[in-house]
């Protein structure tokens, strides 16, 4: 017990959520997969279950909020991850995103069954500027990351 509130305290005890910035070219122009829920647009990402690594609950948390499977998804630019500032009232959570490159043009934004409905509203494939704009600065930072790594892999590649 006692190491529980030490581990609290120094933040080993975060809740991570893992997701991934989803990139399609078109034109060799990266397009970013943003979902919207309420006025909140990210990208998809959801609670790492137990005995699940981060990119595992990533790769799942695409397919169930945007329906893009894992052999649709390629980690061109590797499996590393961003890590977002601890966030929520608590500051009790952390995101960490990897980014992957896919060819899959349309989204279903398939029914939750826990919610009933499905998470997101609505998604939209945008460029790096007009996703900045649609994003608060949490997600802004995750999202240059990702624009970082995919500018790097053109320059590479």
């Amino acid at each position: 017990m006692q190491m529980n509130k030490i581990s609290k305290r120094l933040g080993f005890n975060k809740i991570v959520s893992a997701g991934i910035v989803v990139v399609r070219m078109v034109d060799d122009e990266p397009l970013f997969l943003l979902l919207r829920s309420w006025n909140f647009w990210d990208s998809p990402k959801g609670r790492v279950e137990p005995g699940e690594s981060d990119l595992e609950a990533a790769i799942r948390e695409t397919g169930e909020e945007a329906s893009i499977p894992k052999d649709k998804l390629d980690f061109k630019w590797g499996t590393q991850y961003h890590e977002t500032e601890p966030y929520r009232k608590k500051k009790d959570k952390i995101g960490r995103y990897f980014v992957a490159l896919t060819a899959q043009e349309e989204i279903e934004l398939p029914i939750n069954e826990e919610l009933g409905k499905p998470e997101h509203e609505e998604y939209r494939w945008v460029t790096y500027d007009k996703a900045q704009e649609m994003t608060n600065a949490r997600i802004g930072g995750v999202l240059k990351w990702a624009n970082d790594k995919v500018k790097e892999g053109k320059e590479n590649g």
